[in-house]
C-alpha cells in the first residue's frame, strides 16, 4: 500500500510516496505530485532513499558497557529493563548528588517534534534543568537569534511560492543547487518561464548554484555586514526608503542607518573590503533598489558565523527599510538546513527557549508551561548551547548527557576536543539507529531507535509548513520510537503519569493545546486549529503551514478566515514584539574571530556536497550516491596547489590550529586565491582520517552560540606517500593499517581507497605483498584460489581472491593514483562468475580487448555526474562531443541523465559551457542561447 510521507533530509520538507517492496525490509520511493513544497520533485538524496533502508549496521537491541573512551569494555546485549532503569538511575543520581545542571541531552533535527517535545518536557519541566541543546545550533541559531531581535519571534514570513512570484531573488551564503535541489529547481525553472526574473548570488565559491546567476558576487568571507550595511546606506540615500511604513511599523531605523552609513562609504572602500569590483556592487545595490518584488534567502554561509546574528539582521534592514516583506513575492527567508529544525524550535528544543515558542526569562511564559504541564518544578534560566555544552563535559561541569540521533564526535567544531570530552563523562547515553558512529563508539547505554520509513509523526519545513513522516516498515529487532524511549525514562525517574502517551498522535495534541495556551495573539506559533485530533485524523494531516488556530484563538495578528493555515505573516504590519512595531537592529561589522597569518594563510570553508548528508550514517549506505564525490576532499585554487606543492588527484594534508585532515587534492575552478573548501561528511567510521569538523574553530556567536564554520585559519601541505592502492572486496575489511584509506560503498560490495608509505613486510619482493594482500582481504590459507602479479621495475603489484568462479576481492597498488577503472571494477562485482579465460584481465587491471571491444568496459565513464542513471562526466563530455548536443534536453534524450531529480543539471550545463567554448565563435552564440533554456 502507497503511504503518504516527508523527506528525511534538508529542510524543504518534499511530500514522498513509499511502498513495502515485498516482505524485505525495502521500498519503493517517489515524488509526491500532490504535496505543495516539491510537487512531485526529488534530489538526488530523495531519489535514492530506498537505497538506505536496509539493516546492515543497525542498532537492533540496546546494549550497554561498564566504561567509555580507549580502554572501554566490549558492549553487552542487554533487555530494554535493564538499558533503561541504567540510564533513570545514573540520571536521577547525578541530578540529585550535583544539580540538573549537571545533566543534558544534545538533540537533532532528525527527531520528529513528537520526539522533541516529550525530551523537552522532560529536561525542562521534571528534571528541571535546560541543558537541552540540539545541533541545529550548528545551522540555525543565527537565523532564530535575528529573527527574534528584529521581529519578536523565530518567524520566517514567507513561503516557497514567493522565490515563483519574485522579479529578483538573492541566494546569500547557500549553495542551493546542492544543499536544497529541490527549491533551486523551482527557481531555475520559474527563471525558465519568466527570464526577466533576475538571480543574485552571494558566495566565496562559484558554486553550482551559480550557473543560473545574472551575477555572481565571490565577497571575501565574513565581510557580508560590510556588504549589506552599504545597502542598506544606498536604498537610504536613493530613495528607497519607504517612510510610511518604517514610521507606522518599526523603530530603530535612524540608528541602524547611521552604523551603516559610518561602517560603509562608497563603492570603491566596499570593493576593498569585500573583495570585489565596485562596478559589481552598485550592479547588485541597483537591481535590489529597483526590483521592489525582491526574496533575499540566505543559509550557512550566513549563519555559520562569529557575526552571523548580526548578518541575518543587516539582511532583515534591508527588507524592513524598503517594506519588502509580507507580501507575495518580497521578504528574508531562512532556508533550513534539516528537516524539522524548524519543528524542534515550535517545542522548545533549544538551550534558550521553551516550549511553544515561549521564553525562559518571561516569568509569566514559564508559568504557564508549568501549569499546563503540572510539572514539579521549571527551568528559570537558559542553558548550555551546544559548543559550551560539551566544554562544559570536558570540564566535568556536566557529567551524564544524552545524545539523541545525532553524532557530535564528528560534526561538531574541535570536534578532538568533543571526543576527549565524551571519552571523559561519567555517563553517556546513545539512542540512534546506527550501531557504529563515532560517537556510538563513545557510549555507555546504546538504545536502538526507530528510523526513517519506521518511525511516525511530524516535521515542519523552512516555510513553516508541518507535514507527516509516516510509516511503512515495520520495526526491526527490538527498535523503538524516540518518544517512547524519553518516556520509558520517564516513567523510570518517577514522572510516568506525566508521560503516559499511547500514541504520538496524543503528544501533538498536547503540543498544539500548549501552543494556543493563554495565547491571545501575543505568539505567533499557534496551532490550536489542530487541537484535539484524533487517531484517525492524525493520521491523514494534510501539509499545513502555521499559524492555524482555531476559531477561539483568531486575532488581528494574520489575514484568514479558517483554520487552513498561512503562507505569509506580518501582511498588515503587525510584529510580536510587545509595540507589534519591528525592530531595526544596528550592526557594525566585524571580523572573523581568527584571521590568517603566516602559519596559517588560508581562509577553511566547510560544508556539504550533492549526494551526502550530515556524517553519512544514511546517505553512505547508497552506491549511487557514493559515486559523485566519492572520497574526501581538499578543494583549492590552482594557483595555491601549486605554491603548496600538491597536485590534482593526489594526497594533501589540511592543518589548522585546532586539527588535521588528510583528501584529495581538487581544483575545481570554483575557488578563489586563499580560500579552501573541504566536506564535513566522512567520519572515522569510513575514511582513516578526514574529520572536517577536527580542523573548525570553536568560536562562536556571542548572541547564537553558532560557531564560525566559514572561516577558519589553515595551511595545505603535501601528504608524502609511496603508494596508491586499491581493494575490492564482498567483505569488509576492516580500517586497513595504512598512511590513508577511505571506504566507498559499491552494489553488494566494498571498495576502499589506499594510500601507504614503505613496502608491506622486510622486503619489496612479490612474497611480502603478498602476505598483505592476504591479511588484508582475509584469505585464510594456501588452499584458497588466489591469484597475484608483481611487476619489481614499476611496483605494481595486483591480486584476486575467488571462490568457485565467483570474485571475493582484489587488490590493486601503484606508485602513481591510476588504478583500475572503478567502472571496471564494479562490473566484475556484478557477475555470478569469472572464467578462466578472464581471469588474465584481472591482473592487468583491464578487461582484454576482445572483451572491451564487445563491452565498452575498458572506457571510464568518469566521475558520477548523474546518481539517477549513473552517468559519469565523460560520458557526457563525449556524448556532447560525439553528436553536437547543445541543451540539457538533447543530453536526456540520449543519456537519461538529468532527466529525473534534476539534481546534476548544473553539472551538466557546465560541460556544455565547457565544450562551447572550444568551438567557433558563430558556434558558441548559438550554443550559449540554448544553454540559458
Amino acid at each position: 500500500m502507497a503511504v503518504r510521507t516527508t523527506c528525511p533530509y534538508c529542510g524543504v520538507g518534499c511530500g514522498l510516496i513509499a511502498r513495502r517492496a515485498g516482505e524485505a525490509a525495502g521500498a519503493e520511493v517517489a515524488g509526491d505530485a500532490s504535496h505543495p513544497s516539491n510537487f512531485g520533485r526529488l534530489c538526488s538524496k530523495g531519489a535514492a532513499l530506498a537505497d538506505t533502508l536496509g539493516l546492515e549496521n543497525r542498532l537492533l537491541h540496546p546494549r550497554i558497557r561498564e566504561c567509555a573512551g580507549a580502554e572501554r569494555a566490549s558492549l553487552e546485549h542487554a533487555s530494554w529493563e535493564r538499558a533503561l532503569d541504567r540510564v533513570a538511575e545514573g540520571f536521577l543520581r547525578i541530578a540529585r548528588e550535583h544539580g540538573p545542571e549537571a545533566v543534558a541531552f544534545y538533540v537533532s533535527g532528525q527527531l520528529l517534534t513528537e520526539d522533541y517535545y516529550v525530551a523537552n518536557k522532560l529536561m525542562k519541566g521534571f528534571i528541571g534543568g535546560a541543558n537541552i541543546d540540539t545541533n541545529s545550533r550548528l545551522c540555525m541559531a543565527s537565523a532564530v537569534a535575528g529573527h527574534r531581535l528584529a521581529f519578536g519571534g523565530d518567524l520566517v514570513p514567507g513561503c516557497y511560492e514567493d522565490f515563483e512570484l519574485a522579479d529578483l531573488v538573492v541566494l546569500v551564503g547557500s549553495n542551493t543547487a546542492w544543499c536544497h535541489p529541490v527549491l533551486f529547481q523551482r527557481i531555475a525553472e520559474a527563471k525558465a518561464r519568466r527570464p526577466q526574473l533576475r538571480i543574485v548570488v552571494i558566495d566565496p565559491r562559484r558554486t553550482s548554484t551559480c550557473e543560473i546567476a545574472d551575477l555572481h558576487l565571490p565577497i571575501r568571507p565574513g565581510t557580508d555586514v560590510w556588504l549589506f550595511n552599504g545597502l542598506l546606506a544606498y536604498l537610504h540615500r536613493n530613495g528607497c526608503a519607504d517612510a510610511e511604513f518604517v514610521a507606522k511599523h518599526t523603530s530603530g531605523a535612524a540608528q541602524a542607518l547611521a552604523t551603516a552609513e559610518t561602517s560603509t562609504a562608497d563603492a570603491t572602500e566596499l570593493g576593498r573590503t569585500c573583495g570585489i569590483d565596485p562596478g559589481r556592487i552598485e550592479t547588485f545595490f541597483r537591481i535590489f533598489a529597483n526590483t521592489p518584488r525582491v526574496v533575499t534567502a540566505f543559509s550557512q554561509g550566513v549563519n555559520q558565523s562569529t557575526a552571523g546574528t548580526d548578518k541575518v539582521l543587516s539582511i532583515l534592514n534591508c527588507h524592513l527599510l524598503t517594506a519588502r516583506i509580507g507580501r507575495p513575492g518580497m521578504g528574508p527567508f531562512s532556508i533550513t538546513g534539516q528537516p524539522n529544525a524548524m519543528g524542534g524550535r515550535e517545542v522548545g528544543g533549544m538551550a534558550s527557549q521553551l516550549a511553544a515558542h515561549m521564553e525562559i526569562e518571561n516569568a509569566a511564559h514559564r508559568r504557564i508551561v508549568q501549569q499546563f504541564w503540572a510539572s514539579p518544578r521549571i527551568a528559570d534560566r537558559p542553558g548550555l548551547k551546544a559548543v559550551e555544552l560539551f566544554e562544559a563535559i570536558h570540564a566535568g561541569r556536566v557529567r551524564a548527557v544524552w545524545i539523541m540521533a545525532t553524532n557530535p564526535a564528528v560534526s561538531l567544531p574541535d570536534a578532538d576536543r568533543v571526543r576527549e570530552a565524551l571519552a571523559r563523562c561519567e555517563l553517556v547515553v546513545v539512542s540512534d539507529c546506527e550501531a557504529d558512529t563515532e560517537t556510538a563508539r563513545l557510549a555507555h547505554v546504546l538504545l536502538p531507535a526507530l528510523a526513517w520509513g519506521e518511525k511516525d509523526g511530524t516535521v515542519t519545513s523552512s516555510e513553516r509548513r508541518i507535514s507527516r513522516q509516516r510509516a511503512f516498515l515495520p520495526a526491526p529487532g527490538e527498535a523503538r520510537p524516540d518518544w517512547w524511549i524519553v518516556c520509558e525514562v520517564a516513567k523510570r525517574m518517577g514522572f510516568g503519569r506525566y508521560f503516559d502517551y499511547a500514541a504520538p498522535h496524543e503528544i501533538f495534541d498536547e503540543h498544539a493545546r500548549l501552543s494556543c495556551t493563554e495565547n491571545d495573539g501575543s505568539r505567533m506559533f499557534d496551532i490550536g486549529g489542530l487541537a484535539g485530533l484524533t487517531r484517525e485524523r492524525y493520521d491523514a494531516l494534510e501539509p499545513v503551514q502555521w499559524p492555524v488556530r482555531s476559531s477561539a484563538g483568531r486575532g488581528p495578528l494574520v489575514d484568514r478566515d479558517d483554520a487552513k493555515g498561512v503562507a505569509r505573516l506580518f501582511t498588515d504590519g503587525r510584529f510580536m514584539h510587545a509595540d507589534r512595531r519591528a525592530r531595526f537592529v544596528p550592526t557594525p561589522p566585524r571580523a572573523p574571530a581568527h584571521a590568517p597569518d603566516g602559519e596559517f594563510p588560508m581562509v577553511l570553508n566547510t560544508g556539504r556536497i550533492r549526494d551526502q548528508w550530515h556524517t553519512m550514517t544514511r546517505t553512505g549506505r547508497s552506491s549511487r550516491l557514493a559515486e559523485h564525490r566519492p572520497e574526501p576532499f581538499i578543494d583549492l585554487n590552482g594557483q595555491d596547489a601549486l605554491v603548496a606543492g600538491v597536485r590534482e588527484g593526489e594526497l594533501a594534508r589540511t592543518v589548522t590550529r585546532w586539527g588535521s585532515m588528510i583528501g584529495r587534492v581538487r581544483t575545481s575552478g570554483e575557488m578563489a586565491r586563499g580560500h579552501v573548501f573541504v566536506p564535513m561528511h566522512w567520519s572515522a567510521v569510513v575514511a582513516s582520517d578526514a574529520r572536517a569538523g577536527a580542523l573548525v574553530s570553536p568560536a562562536v556567536d556571542p548572541v547564537s552560540g553558532e560557531p564560525e564554520l566559514k572561516h577558519t585559519p589553515a595551511h595545505i601541505e603535501p601528504f608524502h606517500v609511496d603508494w596508491f592502492g586499491v581493494v575490492a572486496s564482498r567483505r569488509p575489511i576492516g580500517g586497513p593499517k595504512v598512511a590513508w584509506w577511505t571506504l566507498v560503498r559499491g552494489e553488494g560490495w566494498l571498495r576502499y581507497e589506499l594510500a601507504g608509505r614503505g613496502v608491506p613486510g622486510a622486503g619489496a619482493d612479490s612474497t611480502d605483498w603478498a602476505e598483505w594482500a592476504r591479511r588484508l582481504i582475509g584469505v585464510p590459507d594456501d588452499e584458497e584460489d588466489f591469484l597475484d602479479y608483481f611487476d619489481e621495475g614499476s611496483s605494481i603489484y595486483r591480486a584476486a581472491h575467488l571462490v568457485g568462479e565467483r570474485l571475493e576481492a582484489c587488490v590493486y597498488v601503484s606508485r602513481r593514483p591510476e588504478l583500475p577503472a572503478r567502472r571496471w571494477l564494479a562490473s566484475l562485482f556484478a557477475r555470478p562468475a569469472i572464467p578462466d579465460r578472464d581471469r588474465a584481465a584481472l591482473l592487468a587491471g583491464r578487461p582484454l580487448a576482445s572483451d572491451a571491444a564487445s563491452t565498452g568496459a575498458a572506457s571510464d565513464s568518469g566521475p558520477l555526474v548523474c546518481s539517477c542513471f549513473a552517468v559519469g562526466r565523460e560520458a557526457i563530455a563525449s556524448a556532447i562531443r560525439a553528436h553536437g548536443l547543445r541543451d540539457v534536453r538533447e543530453v536526456g534524450a540520449r543519456l537519461k541523465a538529468g532527466t529525473n531529480c534534476g539534481s546534476c543539471l548544473p553539472e551538466i550545463r557546465a560541460l556544455l559551457a565547457e565544450s562551447a567554448s572550444a568551438l567557433s565563435p558563430s558556434i558558441q552564440t548559438a550554443a550559449r542561447g540554448a544553454l540559458s533554456i
